[in-house]
């Protein structure tokens, strides 16, 4: 028990950094990671399956955050009298850079931006990807694929054509 617990934990660092995109902001991502971690707690003795810790978690995660997105709330920050002015970061290109990647990301389809995140963020593999979001695996590969084409497309400022046709 002591061995999967240390396990889950190792799991912080990359649940973190997922959760930072899936969210965008650091206190929702905190959250997301801490309700995960929570829940990935209570139910470590239920696991039905000693596979990978990491897509277990990841797919806990994932389930929580679609519960996130269809209550939809508006984010809010406390601001009391002690609260200094938010500081401005420095306009610098990489952080341009990063600005036009993470909003290029948004415009991606959120299953698209997920399996794309999935794969080259957290270098988890097809299969596991496929278990962590409860697709199959050729859904995995065409999302990923499509995902890949379209924040190409608008990342070098190309119109986006979807190659789809309409059939009546």
């Amino acid at each position: 028990m002591q061995d999967a617990r240390a396990e889950l934990l190792a799991c912080i660092p990359r649940l973190r950094r997922y959760a930072r995109a899936l969210v965008g902001g650091h206190m929702g991502a905190d959250d997301l990671v801490q309700d995960t971690i929570e829940r990935g707690l209570v139910k470590l003795p239920m696991r039905p399956f000693s596979g990978n810790m990491r897509a277990w978690l990841f797919s806990i995660m994932h389930n929580l955050h679609i519960d996130q997105i269809r209550k939809m709330r508006l984010p809010t920050e406390v601001l009391d009298d002690d609260t200094s002015e938010l500081s401005v970061a420095a306009a610098q290109t990489l952080g341009l850079e990063i600005r036009d990647l993470e909003s290029c990301l948004r415009l991606l389809p959120a299953g698209q931006r997920e399996v794309l995140l999935l794969v080259a963020l957290e270098e988890m593999s097809y299969d596991e990807v496929a278990a962590t979001l409860q697709i199959p695996l050729g859904t995995v590969m065409s999302r990923l694929s499509r995902a890949r084409e379209k924040l190409r497309a608008l990342m070098d400022g190309r119109t986006v054509v979807s190659p789809l046709k309409v059939v009546k």
